[in-house]
């Protein structure tokens, strides 16, 4: 605490020192990144956070087909291709794209070392969820059928990040604005969603339902079903910096469903049958998303990676743990039951809710069958980071 400390008043001390706001930052990479005013630095003690394994010890692999998984990463690649630790793989790779199913099997086990995700206490268990890209019906004028905004990056919001001159602290932002000459926390949920709409002026649409627009700004992207028949994707831009708190436990807490009956589905039928209080469930998550419109027909939005997400192959992680772009070979079981769910995924994303060393969120892909699977998916899991060979020799 007394390091948040220092930090914060080192911040302030460097902020409100300048009698002009600074220029607004630039458009930030497609990214869907912790929630969260500051974030904590990576443990260092305990068990290594990877073990390499031998391909026999994963459980799965040889009954999975990771040619269903080669077209996700030749988009790692993309991304990865300029690194020198991935060009082999990533080059190799390409010559693979229309390989058999045991042609991919080899090219991984060639280029690639498996290593087991651990807990520091030596543990290997996890927890995965899953997130979709939901359909909301919507317009670009507020109107009788469309109250609710959805809100642009607004111009006013800071991301302070004083990496470059204390590398110590990297892992460490702040969100905020200035008021007069002081940087103070921005407007929570409340405050945007309150009387005096500080954020006026920065609608992109308007939408039919408080609720289905919060688990838009949970689930970071999707689609608006305009009256004209036009659909636009729309896509995480930033986050007010206010930390992330579960809607879901609030309700477990008051006793309004069990664990069990925890889902997406089952949030929904609770506002529904309970409409006066609402926004009050709604207020106790203070973060909130803002978003960007994608030009074109997007079939699928980017993810952190900047590359364009895989149903059912890619996921998001935390990235502290597992570097982006990386291929995952994940054990976990099927939504709501213990059928077995083995395959290979690429870590391509980030989330709000998604932090941990095992911690992952499956990516269903869009419209209601995809939410259908992602809002009752809280399953245990466990992982492998599939790591470059180059990258391993290198070490």
């Amino acid at each position: 605490m007394k390091k948040l400390y220092w930090l914060i008043v080192v911040i302030l001390l460097l902020l409100t020192a300048c009698a002009q706001p600074p220029e607004p930052p630039p458009e930030p990479l497609p990214d869907v990144e912790e929630p969260i005013i500051v974030e904590e630095p990576v443990e260092k003690e305990g068990t290594p956070l990877l073990q390499p394994v031998f391909w026999q010890e994963i459980p799965g692999w040889q009954q999975d087909n990771p040619s269903l998984a080669l077209g996700a990463f030749l988009k790692s690649c993309s991304s990865l291709r300029w690194r020198p630790q991935w060009q082999t793989a990533c080059q190799q790779a390409v010559t693979m794209e229309h390989g058999s199913e045991l042609e991919v099997r080899a090219f991984f086990e060639r280029y690639f070392v498996p290593y087991q995700v651990s807990q520091s206490d030596g543990s290997t268990d996890g927890l995965m969820t899953g997130y979709y890209v939901p359909d909301l019906k919507g317009g670009r004028v507020a109107s009788a059928a469309y109250p609710y905004p959805l809100y642009r990056r607004p111009d006013d919001l800071l991301v302070i990040d004083l990496s470059d001159v204390y590398p110590d602290l990297s892992n460490y932002r702040l969100r905020g604005r200035i008021e007069g000459h002081r940087v103070v926390p921005y407007w929570d949920r409340d405050e945007i969603d309150g009387d005096a709409q500080p954020l006026a002026g920065h609608e992109l649409f308007w939408v039919a339902d408080p609720v289905e627009l919060f688990f838009l700004q949970i689930q970071g992207s999707g689609r608006i079903l305009l009256d004209d028949g036009e659909r636009v994707m729309v896509n995480y831009a930033d986050q007010n910096g206010r930390p992330y708190r579960s809607i879901g436990k609030y309700l477990l807490d008051r006793g309004a469903m069990t664990r069990d009956q925890m889902s997406m589905q089952n949030i929904r039928a609770w506002a529904r049958n309970n409409p006066s209080e609402v926004s009050n469930l709604l207020s106790q998550n203070p973060s909130y998303v803002f978003f960007r419109e994608l030009d074109g027909d997007v079939q699928s939005p980017p993810g952190a990676l900047g590359v364009p997400l895989t149903p059912g192959r890619s996921m998001a992680v935390d990235r502290r743990y597992i570097p982006l772009g990386a291929p995952v070979f994940v054990e976990t079981t099927w939504p709501n039951t213990d059928r077995p769910l083995r395959r290979l995924m690429m870590a391509q994303d980030t989330g709000g809710a998604i932090k941990g060393k095992i911690r992952g969120d499956f990516f269903w892909g869009m419209g209601d069958q995809a939410g259908s699977q992602a809002g009752r998916m809280k399953q245990p899991a466990r992982f492998w980071v599939l790591m470059p060979k180059d990258e391993v020799d290198s070490q």
